[in-house]
């Protein structure tokens, strides 16, 4: 359970929560074109200060609640 990634928060609408969405690049297998994907994280915070459009490092962690498995680790910017 040490996966952490670095993505950019959307969301602070919640209580201890944040979305958080994480980009990645690949090539495509076939066509070897670079393909955008993203994912959407619900993540737990206890860090003050954080806003919509910081970059934000998050690691998995026990499940928190149905949607949260990962914790914000630090703020990147």
């Amino acid at each position: 359970m040490n996966n952490t990634r670095i993505g950019k928060v959307t969301s602070i609408g919640m209580q201890k929560t944040v979305t958080v969405v994480v980009e990645h690049l690949f090539r495509h297998p076939l066509y070897k074109k670079a393909v955008k994907r993203h994912q959407k994280f619900a993540v737990h915070n206890e860090i003050a200060g954080i806003a919509v459009g910081d970059k934000v490092q998050i690691r998995e962690t026990k499940p928190i609640s149905r949607r949260k498995h990962y914790i914000v680790t630090s703020k990147l910017k």
